[in-house]
């Protein structure tokens, strides 16, 4: 690979990745920097007992264990308590006029700050006062409720900074249930009515801002896509034995800008770590899946492709950071080809999270720009790194898109294994906008 610096200070410079494969930068559309393993600290102590400031300096720490991983981008759906802290991080990410370097290492980072949830429903619940909403002032999400507030909520985060919009429309809302009842206390209800959503999504769309909303009943993904959300996340019961295929049909039909983000990750952790307590979730996710790879086949030799889209996020946070790949590696598991996961967590992934004027035809008006354009004679001016972070393309090797790359030593074409271990242990090579800050497998400061 040839690096061209068009400055007096620099040379330039020809790496040799002949031993590697080169795949553009990895995306992934579902992580919280503001979290770390469950498996540590539980979500209640993490946002009830560790301060802001230790959460924002872990969040560095997570942000610079992703990039090694591969990943050059992620979309941060939620900060977990952590107020604003999110919009300061992303600032600390990216290359500031005047300057030569990032504040910290990390990926290109899309987020979303509070998320909104209705009252009652998201913790953290106090045992000593369970219908207080937080404890100590301290929420999951910003609280809604009625169609005036959630409005307000979603002005008010767009006008602080966010990429995207998060809400979460069903939840484990009877979790103080859980005493006398497992099974209510683990079923998931409507926190919104459809009024409430509709005001909530159309709000944002009108401020060009996206929405992301976690849902798992096929009822509330039913609902959402004739909202025209942007993401779904989780959708563990996207499919069930008495509904068939109609759900996914309806996908195909109407809700063709509509990513699912399946989360196999985070299913398959809780499971680790709550034993068989909350294996049907797991289950239940595993072969919502399938069944999503089964249609998108069978649509597909109809010549209906991507009649549902698929992108490559595991809901990285209450498991560690770095091991984003495990997502790659579970789809693999259950079905996926290798090239479908790839396109995922790659294209997809730009497809997913980028803003909503790259879309339509202004979106293709600008790709084309921006391919019809080459940053070679300007080197990386300030106005062309502040493109690298929203004003250019990425998620494929093309001239006058992002250059994202990430060199695996393994093989991706063969065996699940032989993915498997090159996905998560093979990285030795990464590049974000131009920057390698990964090469022989050693991070270059």
């Amino acid at each position: 690979m040839w690096i061209h610096r068009n400055s007096p200070s620099y040379r330039d410079e020809i790496i040799d990745l002949l031993y590697l494969t080169i795949l553009p930068g990895f995306v992934d559309t579902h992580v919280h920097f503001f979290l770390h393993s469950y498996e540590e600290t539980s979500w209640n102590d993490q946002v009830t007992k560790e301060s802001l400031r230790e959460r924002t300096l872990r969040a560095g720490v997570h942000a610079r264990k992703t990039l090694m991983a591969g990943y050059t981008t992620v979309r941060d759906l939620a900060n977990e308590g952590a107020e604003d802290a999110d919009i300061a991080l992303r600032k600390c990410l990216v290359i500031l006029p005047g300057k030569k370097e990032p504040i910290i290492v990390g990926p290109r980072y899309y987020c979303s700050t509070r998320a909104i949830a209705s009252t009652g429903s998201l913790g953290p619940k106090s045992n000593l006062f369970p219908s207080r909403s937080g404890i100590e002032g301290i929420t999951g999400a910003e609280v809604a409720d009625g169609i005036e507030e959630c409005i307000k909520a979603v002005r008010r985060q767009i006008g602080a900074g966010a990429d995207w919009i998060k809400i979460y429309a069903d939840y484990m809302f009877r979790s103080c249930m859980a005493d006398v009842s497992s099974h209510i206390g683990g079923s998931h209800f409507p926190l919104f009515t459809r009024d409430e959503l509709k005001a909530m999504i159309d709000c944002a769309h009108s401020l060009g801002v996206k929405v992301a909303v976690h849902a798992h009943t096929g009822e509330m993904i039913e609902q959402l896509l004739e909202l025209d959300v942007d993401s779904i996340e989780h959708g563990a019961e996207l499919f069930d034995e008495e509904r068939g295929f109609s759900l996914l049909k309806k996908w195909a039909e109407m809700g063709k800008k509509t990513f699912w983000v399946p989360t196999l990750s985070v299913y398959y952790h809780i499971l680790k770590w709550s034993g068989s307590r909350l294996s049907i979730d797991w289950e239940r996710a595993q072969e919502s899946f399938k069944k999503v790879l089964e249609f998108r086949d069978a649509e597909a030799a109809k010549g209906r492709l991507d009649a549902i889209k698929i992108s490559c996020g595991g809901d990285t946070g209450p498991f560690p950071h770095g091991e984003n790949g495990l997502e790659m590696a579970l789809m693999r598991r259950l079905g996926a080809r290798w090239e479908d996961v790839l396109s995922w967590v790659t294209l997809g992934g730009w497809e997913c999270v980028r803003g909503m004027e790259w879309e339509g035809s202004q979106g293709d008006a600008k790709v084309a720009q921006a391919e019809a354009k080459s940053e070679m004679s300007e080197g990386l001016n300030d106005a062309s790194k502040s493109r690298l972070e929203r004003g250019v393309p990425f998620g494929t090797v093309r001239t006058g898109w992002a250059a994202d790359l990430v060199g695996v030593e393994g093989i991706v074409d063969g065996t699940v294994e032989d993915f498997e271990e090159t996905i998560m242990h093979g990285v030795r090579f990464v590049m974000r906008g131009g920057t390698v800050y990964m090469r022989d497998g050693k991070e270059v400061l």
